[in-house]
């Protein structure tokens, strides 16, 4: 049997002065509880009547039922049956009713007794059908809808409504009923009412439901704690699963954007003296506008400033009302075009050293709502898991570089053994066996002892190169030389150069060498012995690697900014694209250690790289591949344009007086 109509509409109905009041379970609880003790604590044998709705809320007070039946006999439980629920009369009356009834949804406890009486009759509002992160899902977070009263007439009209459907309910109670009934009837209809229970049961309402709002904000604040730890654990997954930076950024500033509910969020890597910052990583609601990509002024923005000064965060309440801000005028105007209302900087520091900034707009597009302390910690706290992500990105690619840098040293390892073995190993045999031929044959003749002592003079010298050129690299990369820096002509540089390569080949033809440099040039600012050493490996490079029916180029410009750039080019073998960064590696051979077919030891160019650098200039290679020839260009500061030559030898500077030294000789 269902029985659709709801009993506290006809209570309303019958008693239309009652005005109906909100309830949440747990005040709803605590009176129940407070009427059934005081059933306990009397000697009277009232009629109480108590609705639960379903079992598994009657189930929850068994013991406390079986008490009242100790007390009365008059003593009724009715609930919606969920396993083994069903009606009895043992201790106590229970009605089972259809699950499709509307008692389902009210929640009733009604005593009438000989010196009070008292009613709670609720209905149970609707769930929503989506619970926002601040709403409970606890069974505490119920409302209900009804009136509590110690009225007695209200009272026991609510009892003579309930006592009329248990009859429907159960005939068989129905003699039972009868002399329940007998006892509220003259109050029923009544004009008489009881006087006010006293301030007590205001003080008692008041106090629930005090304790109740304060139960509720108690969960909200766990909600928003479990909102925050969630975010937290988010990032710190993302941080963990990643080592790329722009992927945790994107992923931290979308998360931080959408939990803060803030009108634009945005992360940023600078550093304290940085004038600028490109916004990279930026979560924006779609009403606002966006500032990705755009540069962000970082000198000229007071706020950044103090964050570097305090080292803190800043929180600007009223962006506009800044009175530092006419001063900024590149700030100002992107305050007034995105509409910044107020401002959150949440600096990322590391041992001291600043990586970027969280920061947070609320615009005008809305009312601002300040950030709560939770949430400026919960934004610290992030910040310094993405500090923490950077550095770790940063150390993973630092050891990728050093992972590189060990496998090159291992390289040049495996080239020095190789190339020294080889290098060192062919002149000395070749020297040994001349030695060996010239002490055992004492009658050689003289053409081919002259022979003799002119080859292993030849390897002598070539062993002397090869240490000479390991010393050299050594002396460089330690920073163990002392540089005598001077204005020259570059003209003079090379034409000693030249001598120096001629001298080297005096029985070999060399490729036809032309030097292009005009007699305008400004001088070059260095130290002239370490600038002929670098031409000479350069123009003696191209010798080796260009036949003789080939040409080589020295020529040279002035750039802008007190620059020179100095070019040798040739026609020789060439370059191949790729190694056009690798000739420039200590004991680098395009062919390999041991197959080569020119001789050298690999370091020449890694010489002239070390000292150009040491200039304060760069050298770099061109070549369109193999046999198309290439070209090496390298810089040098310049000063002035060349000067009249000075007439007298008294007054040549150092490396003129080298050049006019070797004119003289040859």
């Amino acid at each position: 049997m269902i029985i659709a109509t709801s009993l506290i509409q006809e209570l309303l109905e019958g008693q239309p002065q009652l005005r109906p009041q909100m309830y949440f379970k747990s005040s709803l609880t605590a009176l129940s509880r407070a009427m059934e003790d005081q059933v306990l604590a009397g000697t009277d044998q009232p009629l109480v009547i108590i609705s639960c709705q379903r079992e598994k809320r009657y189930r929850k007070a068994l013991h406390r039922y079986a008490r009242l039946a100790e007390r009365s006999p008059q003593i009724y439980i009715l609930a919606a049956p969920e396993q083994d629920f069903q009606d009895a009369s043992d201790p106590y009356e229970t009605i089972a009713f259809d699950p499709e009834d509307g008692l389902t949804q009210e929640w009733h406890v009604i005593v009438i007794g000989q010196q009070y009486a008292a009613c709670l009759a609720c209905r149970e509002h609707p769930q929503p059908a989506v619970v926002s992160l601040q709403t409970s899902h606890m069974d505490q977070a119920r409302r209900y809808e009804g009136i509590w009263t110690f009225d007695r007439r209200v009272s026991c009209h609510a009892a003579y409504l309930f006592l009329q459907r248990i009859c429907q309910y159960r005939p068989q109670l129905t003699d039972k009923v009868t002399r329940a009934l007998a006892r509220i009837v003259p109050y029923v209809g009544s004009a008489v009412r009881q006087a006010d229970p006293g301030p007590f049961t205001a003080r008692l309402v008041t106090y629930l439901q005090a304790s109740q709002y304060r139960q509720q904000k108690a969960y909200r604040q766990i909600a928003t704690q479990a909102r925050k730890e969630r975010l937290a654990n988010s990032i710190t997954a993302t941080i963990r699963q990643s080592l790329d930076p722009q992927h945790v950024l994107g992923v931290a500033v979308q998360e931080l954007g959408q939990a803060l509910n803030t009108d634009r969020c945005l992360i940023y890597r600078c550093q304290a003296q940085d004038k600028m910052a490109q916004l990279q990583y930026e979560f924006v609601q779609p009403d606002q506008l966006s500032l990705q990509e755009q540069s962000w002024p970082l000198r000229q923005n007071p706020w950044f400033q103090d964050v570097i000064e305090t080292q803190q965060w800043v929180l600007i309440a009223d962006a506009k009302a800044d009175l530092r801000l006419p001063q900024y005028p590149i700030l100002q105007g992107w305050v007034q075009t995105a509409q910044i209302a107020a401002v959150l900087l949440v600096p990322m520091w590391y041992q001291g050293r600043l990586l970027g900034i969280v920061e947070l707009h609320h615009c005008l597009a809305q009312e601002p709502v300040p950030w709560k302390e939770a949430e400026i910690s919960l934004v610290d706290a992030i910040s310094t898991q993405i500090g923490i992500a950077l550095i770790q990105a940063q150390s993973f690619a630092d050891l990728g570089l050093v992972n590189q840098q060990l496998a090159n040293l291992e390289q040049a390892r495996s080239n020095l053994i190789a190339i020294t073995g080889h290098e060192l190993r062919t002149p000395l045999s070749t020297i040994q066996i001349c030695l060996e031929s010239l002490t055992s044959e004492p009658d050689m003749p003289s053409e081919m002892r002259h022979i003799m002592l002119s080859t292993a003079l030849a390897d002598a010298e070539r062993m002397r190169k090869l240490i000479q050129d390991f010393l050299t690299l050594s002396r460089l990369e330690s920073g163990r030389v002392e540089w005598n820096s001077e204005p020259l002509a570059l003209r003079e540089c090379v034409d000693l150069a030249l001598s120096n390569i001629k001298a080297q080949h005096l029985t070999q033809a060399l490729p036809t060498i032309e030097v292009l440099i005009p007699d305008d040039l400004p001088l070059a600012q260095v130290d002239g012995e370490w600038l002929v050493e670098v031409l000479a490996k350069l123009l003696d490079n191209a010798c080796k690697f260009t036949d003789t029916d080939g040409d080589i180029y020295i020529g040279a410009k002035a750039l802008r900014k007190n620059m020179l750039e100095v070019t040798v080019r040739d026609t020789g073998r060439g370059i191949e694209p790729e190694s056009l960064e690798d000739i420039f590696e200590r004991f680098y051979q395009e062919e390999g250690a041991l197959r080569r077919t020119t001789g050298g030891t690999g370091l020449g160019l890694a010489i002239c790289r070390q000292i150009v650098q040491n200039f304060g200039g760069d050298i770099w290679a061109e070549s369109k591949g193999k046999d198309q020839g290439a070209s090496l260009h390298f810089t040098l500061r310049s000063i002035a344009a060349p000067q009249q030559l000075p007439a007298s030898s008294a007054q040549l500077t150092p490396i003129q007086n080298r050049l006019a030294a070797d004119s003289s000789c040859s």
